[in-house]
Formats: C-alpha cells, sequence, structure tokens
C-alpha cells in the first residue's frame, strides 16, 4: 500500500516517522500494539512533567488504515489508574466504543482489552483514553487516520496535534475534587481556581468562572515547542495537506498558517459542502480540519496558535524550503482583528429556516453552570447521570437543540454518530456540516443538530470535550430502545 509520511511525537521534540502500522499476514487487518504507560516528559529549561502516554510517545502514534480494511489494537494498561481507548468520530459496533464503565469494564493496571472493528467513516479521527481519571489529560492521545482514496492529491501531508501539558498537580486536585469512583461512578465537581480573560478573543468570555481551564506549563504541537521543535521540510510548488487535531483538554485554539491561505476541505474528517479559503482555523477541543496550503515561493513560516497568553505563541511549528530561512520564520501577529478565521457561518451559509425534513423526534437541552459558588455543570438542572437521556429507536431522526445559558462555549460531542449542524447561534445554516463536535455558543446561544439513529444499539454518550465540565456533570446519553 502507498502510505504518506506523517508527523507523530517523540517526548519533547518533532520527529518524521514512516507510519504504516506493522500489518499482519493477512493484509484485510491491520494489528497494532497500544501500550499506556507512565512517561517523563522533559521541557525546555529541564523540568520532568510525570505524564501518561501510548507507546512511549505523547502525542501517541499515528493510526493509520485504508477505507474497508479491519484494525485491530492490542491494548495494554501499564499505567496505574483505570483507562479505556475511545474511537472519536467511528461510528462502530457499541462494544468498542470505548468507554469505562459504559460500553466496556474499564481496563484495569496491569489489564489488557482488544479492540476490532471496520473503521468508519473515513477522514481525520482520533482516539484518546475515556475513563474517569483523565488520562486523556495525561497525554493518552493520538490521530488516527481512515485514507479516502477519492481525496484531493497532495505532495505532503502532515498530522499536526496541538496539545497541552498541564500542571500535574492542578489535574490531581480537578480528580480529587470529583465524586467519581475509580472506574463507572458519575463525575463530580472539580476544585476551581480563578484563571486570567483572554481580552478581545471570540468566543472567549472577558471573565471566566473559576476552574473551567487548567493551569498549564506547556503549548505543543505535536511533542514539540517552539523554538526547539524541528522544522518541517516542504519545497516550492509543493501543495501540502494538514489534518489538524486540536487535542486540547478545555480551550478552543486559532491556528494560522503565517503568510498563506488555508483551503479547508473537511471538518472532523468529513467534506465540507464546499471548500474554503481562511486565514486562520478555529478548531474547539476535539475538534479536527484538513486544510491545504500551496508553497508558492522560498521561505520560512510559523504554524502557529494565536492568542493573547504569550504561552501560546509557543504552540508553533516552522515549516521551511531551506535551513537559511530558519533564523526568522514569518510569524502571525497575536491578534484575530481582521483575521478571516474559520466559523461555522462562513462554511455552511446562512438560510431562512432550518431543514428538518423527515424529522420524528425533536429534543431541547439546557446548559447551565460555571456560576461562583457552584461548581456544577448541568443540563436542565441535572448532573450525569441524572440528565435526560435522549430515547430513541432505529430509524428515528433527531433534532436536538441545545441553549447555552453559561457565559462559556461548549464543544459538545456526540459518540457513534455523525450528525448535521443546521444551526448556529440562531443562524440557520443554508449548507449543513456534517460533523461530531461542534461548539455551542455561550451567553444564551443555541446550536441545533438533526442526526439519524442509525448507530449500533447501545448507549451512546454525548457530552461537553472540555474535560473538566464533563467530569462535573455536562453529560447524557443517546440510547437506543
Amino acid at each position: 500500500m502507498n502510505r504518506s509520511r506523517f508527523l507523530v511525537s517523540s517526548a519533547g521534540a518533532l520527529t518524521v516517522f514512516a507510519i504504516a502500522p506493522p500489518a499482519r499476514a493477512d493484509s484485510d487487518v491491520v494489528d497494532i500494539a497500544l501500550t499506556a504507560a507512565p512517561l517523563p516528559f522533559q521541557l525546555p529549561g529541564g523540568h520532568v512533567v510525570p505524564l501518561l502516554a501510548y507507546n512511549a510517545s505523547v502525542p501517541g502514534p499515528v493510526m493509520r488504515v485504508t477505507r474497508g480494511q479491519r484494525i485491530r489494537v492490542r491494548y495494554r494498561n501499564a499505567t496505574n489508574i483505570p483507562t479505556s481507548v475511545h474511537w472519536h468520530g467511528q461510528v462502530i459496533p457499541n462494544a468498542m466504543d470505548g468507554v469505562a464503565g459504559i460500553t466496556q469494564p474499564p481496563v484495569l493496571p496491569g489489564g489488557s482489552f482488544v479492540y476490532e472493528f471496520e473503521p468508519a467513516p473515513s477522514g481525520t479521527r482520533w482516539y484518546h483514553d475515556h475513563g474517569f481519571h483523565m488520562g486523556m489529560i495525561r497525554g493518552l492521545f493520538g490521530l488516527f487516520v481512515i485514507e479516502d482514496p477519492s481525496d484531493e492529491p497532495a505532495d505532503a501531508e502532515y498530522a499536526l496535534v496541538f496539545h497541552d501539558i498541564s500542571d500535574m498537580s492542578s489535574v490531581d486536585a480537578a480528580l480529587r475534587g470529583t465524586s467519581a469512583a475509580p472506574d463507572i461512578d458519575p463525575p463530580g465537581s472539580p476544585e476551581r481556581a480563578e484563571m486570567p480573560s483572554m481580552p478581545g478573543m471570540p468566543g472567549m468570555a472577558s471573565t471566566t468562572p473559576m476552574g473551567d481551564m487548567l493551569a498549564y506549563r506547556a503549548h505543543l504541537v505535536n511533542g514539540g515547542i517552539y523554538p526547539h521543535a524541528r522544522s518541517l521540510p516542504v519545497r516550492v510548488g509543493q501543495r501540502i495537506r494538514l489534518r489538524v487535531l486540536n487535542a486540547s483538554a478545555a480551550d478552543t485554539r486559532y491556528i494560522c498558517f503565517a503568510g498563506h491561505a488555508l483551503r479547508v476541505t473537511h471538518a472532523d474528517g468529513n467534506r465540507l459542502p464546499e471548500a474554503m479559503s481562511v486565514d486562520a482555523l478555529r478548531v474547539g477541543a476535539g475538534e479536527r480540519y484538513d486544510a491545504y496550503v500551496e508553497i508558492a515561493k522560498p521561505g520560512a513560516w510559523l504554524l502557529q496558535g494565536i492568542s493573547a497568553d504569550p504561552l501560546i505563541a509557543q504552540q508553533a511549528v516552522a515549516f521551511a524550503t531551506d535551513a537559511r530561512y530558519l533564523a526568522t520564520p514569518q510569524s502571525s501577529p497575536q491578534t484575530l482583528e481582521g483575521v478571516r478565521f474559520f466559523t461555522y457561518e462562513l462554511a455552511g451559509g446562512s438560510s431562512a429556516r432550518i431543514d428538518d425534513r423527515g424529522v420524528t423526534k425533536r429534543v431541547s437541552l439546557r446548559i447551565t453552570g460555571g456560576t461562583y459558588g457552584d461548581p456544577r455543570w448541568m443540563i436542565d438542572g441535572g448532573v450525569w447521570p441524572h440528565t435526560p437521556k435522549i430515547s430513541v429507536h432505529r430509524g428515528d431522526r433527531v433534532l436536538v437543540k441545545f441553549t447555552n445559558d453559561s457565559d462559556m462555549e461548549h464543544p459538545m460531542h456526540l459518540h457513534g454518530h455523525t450528525f448535521r449542524l443546521v444551526e448556529v447561534g440562531g443562524t440557520p445554516l443554508l449548507r449543513p456540516l456534517a460533523k461530531d463536535v461542534s461548539l455551542v455558543p455561550g451567553a444564551h446561544g443555541t446550536s441545533t443538530w438533526i442526526f439519524d439513529a442509525k448507530a449500533f444499539p447501545g448507549r451512546w454518550l454525548l457530552h461537553c470535550h472540555n474535560e473538566i465540565h464533563m467530569m462535573a456533570g455536562l453529560m447524557t446519553e443517546v440510547v437506543y430502545s
């Protein structure tokens, strides 16, 4: 099989690997050994952070299969916490969804589990821990690509995982503040600590409720921190494809490729109704975007996060046609003023009304929480598991409308389904977007999904992909009757 070269990470530095998985003799099945284990991660300056890692790498190895192949992942838990592996964005049997205590027993320390399924749909997906011990925040995540032979060709392709290293004491404090049992009990309420505001950044409140942002040690791309990470080679005339994942446990990222337009073709691995060019991506926690870039002239440029937080300036990687340009790579101003960045409204256009043809079930969910003195995040006044469940029958077409009465946007994620985003912030979309995560705007903002209940029977989580919010109760389930 032809396999592109992808970027994956080693501790603290960008490294290029050929990432063809170690296939068995049966070429229809890609067989992968995946081990979660402790990893001392050294930051520039020598500080060591105790993380967890898949196959000794943060992020974990990029998994890659071709549409129609099966994958068999032999998972071993060598950490000291119960874990599981969730295959984010995949429409697969419920028993393979990888949620500890919901779709499978947690994989206990020293234990193992075999995941086997035919990945679908195609596109840029990812995998991460889905227990109640914040394994994802600690480093258990990686990119998963299902090749689609009908995609536009590219001369080079890069997987770019934007992620964070949190202060482990803040993670431990959050975990101690929950009432979650080691594996299956419902999340409780994390401790909170005031964090600085981010003035002038769209989608972020000017004042942040306590505890909604973790204390960070660093912001990284593929395990590297600029300027300590290796640069990535490109050539004049190349058309490169970027597969971008925001693996942050909490924060939206704005990402720019200095001096270049980003031609966005896919959202969450799903083809957009129409490709569009933007100056920057807006990527919520858990979201992915595919974008093409044309390298028209010699030079070096930073692909970087844009933020008022000076730490995020280090969340960058340099692309260069020649090492001589690396001394002063072109960067982007740390402001969104005048920047055309990706939004659902730009991608979908506006319509007079929602196209709700064929809808057989309508559900309204109200998000509240994040107030001072009350650590809970709630749906319709309840904290999971006491939130209203969405009961469906196979064949239903379900419309879900969120109203967010909190001050923060929430990246809501539905397991086991691809939904169509048909409305956001009061604007019906002319061209609905196929997604598995979407940001619900704050301050009484709305968002509406439509999905077809044709998944495998079982319990499918619907939750905020801000890990702290999920642990504090912002979660419900789609349950097949």
